[in-house]
């Protein structure tokens, strides 16, 4: 009886330190191109170990509405994750928002407002 308190009691402290090293993304930067019409959002994400705690999901909105839901399998650096992606259906004052979700625990979502795109 013993033995499987203290089992337990160990099973415990380990997935709690796991825990306590995942991390939600730190910030992200959204630049828009408004010419390309192409977003780019640089997550980012301090890890030790890109295979195994990175960025594992990325949304893109416009206007509230999910238009992209990248999966990604593992992380670009150790800093972070950098995404690029060209937005053909996008209008002057849109918002467009990114949201990234970090493979053991956390997200974080950024927007921006759409301007300058060219006159059609």
């Amino acid at each position: 009886m013993v033995k499987n308190k203290i089992f337990f009691t160990l099973v415990i402290l380990i997935f709690s330190f796991g825990v306590a090293y995942a991390h939600p993304p730190s910030d992200i930067t959204i630049s828009f191109d408004p010419s390309a019409r192409t977003l780019t959002a640089v997550i980012a994400h301090y890890v030790s170990n890109p295979k195994t705690h990175y960025i594992r999901k990325v949304d893109i909105a416009i206007n509230g509405k999910e238009i992209i839901e990248h999966l990604i399998s593992r992380q670009d650096n150790n800093a972070g994750q950098t995404v690029v992606y060209l937005i053909p259906d996008v209008n002057e004052n849109d918002s467009l928002s990114v949201e990234a979700y970090c493979s053991i625990s956390g997200k974080l979502q950024k927007e921006i407002k759409v301007s300058g795109l060219p006159k059609s």
